[in-house]
């Protein structure tokens, strides 16, 4: 008797998702609570465990495919514990053989390697068990200019599990100009719709202010070890900034504000977004309650959400919700931008790269670790005195950041 192994059920705001890649193949033996394949909404990727332990029998919907809660994805049969066991599920076990002969390899490097006309004996696997994963074969086609298309096309096509990182298009020996066609991810069409939708409702203006890091950058030297060595996390500069976010966010409840509809709703609370690059895109995971949190559980919860954003592991709640959000271009060498609005949030902060330049200090040229600061607002909700005046109190606070201790 065969297990269903289906769809979880999506979360209220999600309709569908997009399963991009099966870590078990049909023949393997799981366990129960082993990851069997990856679903990517346009919020998260989540897992699907197995539910018990068993034997993958059959894979029923395969890698780019549309999926909706509730749907089978594949059949699990009992685990084989005798010789009848294993006649019974012969063709199960003459598959796997087959599949081990060749090598473990994942759907979407074997896709790639077909488009390509590789075989596996010249490249080797860096996944579990020695698989051949995405990532190996581009990086091999990286090495391997001369490497051309088996079937000579110029266009390829692929689903979005096949291109979660794409090698250079390659160009033919006659000088032809190739292409390559992908289909925009899960994630990305959502952050270009809430992009749109920011620029389309939002009546958004963008101010501007510059900040002296030296203060912050002082205190940071001075208890760098003592505080890594105390609470097991580096100090960096974010914990800082959502700091002082915090402190002028009960100065101007407005910024802490959204529009929602003919209303403008207050938030008693302080949910934090903090932009971050993985992967799949740009995600902004949430610090709950900010203004709870110590500098230490700032830079611990930051860490935590930022290795999950790398290894695509975020949950629902982990990027649900945010009363204001933080990004900082100035880890890529930002020196000025405008940042967007994260609807239905009234407003968002912009650091940016911290660079010396000469400041004039009592008559005095002196040179100085600046940060261009930028907040961009919606007009609807936020007037422009209140938000220069709220940069304003953000500079203040990091150029004094005792004040932030005893917030005044």
């Amino acid at each position: 008797m065969s297990t269903e192994v289906k769809v979880p059920a999506f979360p209220e705001s999600v309709t569908d998702g997009t399963v991009v890649a099966w870590h078990k193949q049909a023949g393997d033996s799981v366990r129960r609570g082993d990851n069997l394949v990856d679903i990517e909404t346009d919020k998260v990727v989540f897992e699907v465990p197995a539910p018990e332990d068993g034997v993958l029998q059959e894979v029923l919907i395969q890698p780019g495919a549309l999926v909706v809660s509730g749907q089978v994805l594949a059949r699990l049969g009992a685990a084989q514990t005798s010789g009848a066991a294993a006649t019974t599920n012969k063709p199960a076990a003459v598959t796997a053989n087959a599949q081990a002969a060749e090598v473990n390899v994942m759907p979407a490097a074997r896709k790639m390697m077909d488009e390509h006309g590789l075989n596996t004996a010249s490249i080797p696997g860096s996944g579990k068990d020695g698989r051949v994963l995405k990532e190996d074969v581009v990086r091999y086609l990286e090495i391997q200019p001369a490497a051309t298309p088996a079937k000579g096309k110029s266009v390829t096509t692929a689903s979005p599990a096949a291109v979660a990182k794409t090698s250079p298009p390659t160009t033919a020996a006659d000088g032809g100009r190739t292409e390559k066609r992908v289909p925009m991810s899960r994630l990305r069409a959502r952050i270009a719709e809430r992009l749109v939708q920011a620029q389309h409702t939002a009546a958004m203006l963008t101010t501007f202010n510059e900040v002296n890091m030296q203060p912050v950058m002082d205190l940071r030297a001075h208890y760098r070890e003592q505080f890594e060595k105390e609470y097991g996390v580096r100090l960096g500069f974010m914990s800082f900034f959502v700091k002082a976010a915090v402190e002028a966010l009960k100065r101007f409840p407005m910024v802490n504000a959204s529009v929602d509809g003919g209303d403008i709703v207050y938030h008693g609370y302080f949910d934090i977004g903090i932009a971050v690059s993985s992967p799949r895109g740009l995600v902004v995971p949430i610090l709950r309650n900010a203004d709870q949190l110590s500098m230490a559980q700032i830079e611990a919860r930051i860490l935590e959400l930022s290795q999950k954003a790398q290894n695509s592991t975020l949950a629902m709640e982990d990027i649900t919700g945010g009363t204001f959000s933080i990004t900082n271009g100035g880890v890529f060498g930002s020196l000025l931008s405008t940042p967007i609005l994260n609807p239905p949030q009234s407003a968002i902060l912009g650091m940016h790269k911290i660079q010396p330049r000469a400041m004039v200090e009592e008559g005095a040229v002196v040179a100085r670790p600046m940060m261009y600061l930028a907040l961009s607002y919606d007009h609807r909700l936020v007037d422009g005195k209140d938000a220069v005046q709220f940069l304003v109190t953000i500079k203040e606070f990091l150029e004094d950041p005792a004040r932030m201790l005893l917030e005044v």
